[in-house]
């Protein structure tokens, strides 16, 4: 082992899941091995559930539905209270488990945390606050109202890259309103799922009275998560991962009939202005296109610079990505970790192999060895004549693909003209530009930004995407709609009949 690791990665995650009260059998034993991208070394191993023991779990989980329908939505809330605060005590033990299998730095993977935090704060607020409308209605000594309640069984399906926090986004909402949960995590990335649902347990063992199953975790490849979407006993399903997953699970939840959110690919661009802030801007593209190695949904991919300032700015981006460390993520000073695994880095090459033979100019992308086993990569610059089909896919690693535009209405036509439309910015000190870029005639993405590149959402506003990415919408503003069923209701509190429409029916 390089002496960069003073600890073997296996005993510090097993400290982490000890400390955190992970039982030892949940990640002892099991028919899967789950490997740290850090070195590739195994940390552990799982347990893949069959068809009939995730049927199980989700019965047990449609009986505790049944149960936490009638218990007072801020009565849940105190639940998601009480889970917010165990996370707040074990922030620096789960964030460093995040680290170490999924590869996110010490500073992302606390960060993830964080966002665990913050939304349980927010769906405790919500708790108070799930209200419907009074409308006003034709008849005399009629009233009419919407009125709000739960679903049922939330599946959840997350991917690797965000191990914990997209539980959280769909957890925490879901339970407020009435919900039971079973969590599907990715088979990359199933230690962290463990360590959640331990801290969910002793938040539920202070609650007293939650009932059995109200959130459940399910192990597996895709055969569980199939088992999960076909189930009739789950109305809403929200997975998060690729676009062909999407694509697979669509089709099941519609054939159903029922609801899907969908969080899936995105291949996210930015504009540089003439007006840009440049060092602001500098830092702004840095960070959204290196940060998480590349691994975000909402990643830097494309990058339009105006043909005024292309030159500069390019050679100042490529002596950040030159000086950016690339190593081992506990170490405060690596801002770029490791691939999640060779397929990933396998993917990157063969992108940059495209990338080279439709005439690009690549900077960076080769490997970097640290130890182990492994995947570290150099991110990658790439100057483009043009938005080539290379560039109009999605490659989930450090690639940042660079082009001139000449003036706006380009620039939007070329960040629109892709099949994803998750994430977008601007950077601009001209408010005609800034306000244009936001309209109805800008960018036809689910997130549009100013002055602050594509990823680093906040769970005050809804998350999601256009087209492709499926366009669910989880975390916070009206989001909380997803997860509930809406009825409209009519009271007649007089001693008449009138109909709507003016209709006649007298007998």
């Amino acid at each position: 082992m390089n002496a960069l690791f003073s600890m073997p990665i296996a005993e510090e995650a097993a400290g982490l899941l000890k400390r955190l009260e992970v039982p030892v059998a949940s990640f002892s034993g099991g028919n899967r091995a789950v490997r740290s991208p850090i070195t590739g070394e195994v940390i552990g191993e799982v347990h893949d559930q069959t068809a009939d023991e995730v049927a199980a779990v989700i019965d047990l989980a449609h009986q505790a539905f049944l149960t936490w329908r009638k218990v007072p939505a801020p009565r849940r809330g105190e639940l998601v209270r009480l889970l917010g605060e165990e996370l707040r005590g074990a922030k620096a033990d789960l964030g460093m488990l995040v680290t170490l299998e999924a590869g996110k730095t010490i500073s992302e993977g606390l960060g993830e945390v964080q966002e665990m935090i913050d939304i349980c704060d927010y769906a405790v607020g919500l708790s108070r606050q799930i209200f419907g409308l009074t409308i006003a209605t034709e008849r005399a000594d009629h009233r009419m109202m919407e009125t709000w309640h739960p679903l049922g069984v939330v599946g959840v399906i997350s991917a690797f890259n965000f191990p914990v926090a997209v539980w959280s986004w769909n957890a925490a909402l879901a339970l407020v309103c009435g919900n039971s949960v079973v969590w599907k995590p990715s088979e990359k990335t199933p230690l962290t799922a463990l360590a959640v649902q331990a801290l969910f347990d002793r938040a539920v063992a202070k609650f007293a009275d939650a009932p059995a199953g109200l959130s459940s975790v399910v192990g597996g490849d895709r055969q569980v998560g199939e088992a999960l979407v076909a189930s009739n006993k789950v109305p809403l399903i929200s997975a998060t991962g690729s676009t062909a997953m999407g694509r697979a699970v669509g089709p099941v939840l519609a054939a159903r009939f029922a609801r899907s959110l969908l969080e899936l690919g995105g291949n996210n661009a930015a504009i540089i202005a003439p007006s840009a802030d440049l060092d602001l801007t500098l830092r702004g593209v840095a960070f959204a296109a290196m940060g998480t190695a590349g691994q975000r949904c909402t990643t830097l991919r494309r990058l339009f610079v105006h043909e005024s300032l292309y030159d500069g700015f390019v050679e100042r981006l490529k002596k950040a990505y030159a000086s950016v460390s690339v190593g081992d993520p506990r170490k405060s000073e690596n801002l770029v970790g490791p691939l999640i695994d060779k397929a990933s880095f396998d993917g990157m090459q063969r992108a940059l192999d495209d990338a080279r033979a439709a005439g690009g100019k690549v900077s960076g992308g080769g490997e970097v060895h640290v130890a182990g086993e492994g995947y570290y990569v150099r991110p990658a610059l790439v100057e483009m004549e043009a938005q080539v089909a290379v560039v109009r896919r999605e490659t989930f690693a450090p690639i940042l693909y660079v082009m001139r535009y000449r003036d706006l209405d380009e620039a939007i036509a070329l960040n629109n003209d892709v099949p994803q439309g998750l994430s977008s910015s601007i950077f601009t000190n001209d408010m005609r530009e800034a306000e244009r870029f936001v309209s109805a005639t800008g960018s036809d993405c689910g997130i549009a930004n100013v002055n602050i590149g594509p990823s680093g959402a906040e769970i005050g506003g809804a998350f999601g995407g256009e087209k492709e990415p499926g366009g669910g919408r989880e975390a916070g503003s009206d989001s909380w709609r997803a997860y509930m069923r809406r009825a409209t209701n009519t009271v007649n509190y007089g001693a008449t009949l009138p109909l709507a429409q003016g209709v006649k029916f007298d007998i």
